[in-house]
């Protein structure tokens, strides 16, 4: 198996399906039952596993301090908005 797959030829199936070769499945780690999210990206359609949006986020938001609300920041600033616009 290639260590990287640069590209390959899918066809659209009836019904608008799609299979997904083999080798790109075992590349990417994408295995039989797997929760795929699909979503589109500078007019691309991108399939990425839901575990690993799920890894990304919780490494994105883990580098918060744990005292920090996101929502009572979002409230706050919110609120100052709110009072900048009532002022204007």
């Amino acid at each position: 198996m290639p260590k990287h797959i640069t590209q390959t030829e899918i066809h659209l199936g009836p019904q608008g399906r799609l299979v997904i070769p083999a080798p790109l499945r075992r590349f990417l780690g994408f295995e039989s039952g797997d929760s795929l999210i699909a979503r589109m990206e500078n007019g691309r359609l991108v399939l990425e596993k839901a575990g690993t949006i799920r890894e990304r986020l919780k490494n994105r938001f883990a580098r918060l301090p744990s005292a920090t609300s996101l929502a009572e920041e979002l409230i706050k600033e919110r609120r100052e908005a709110a009072k900048q616009e009532a002022s204007e």
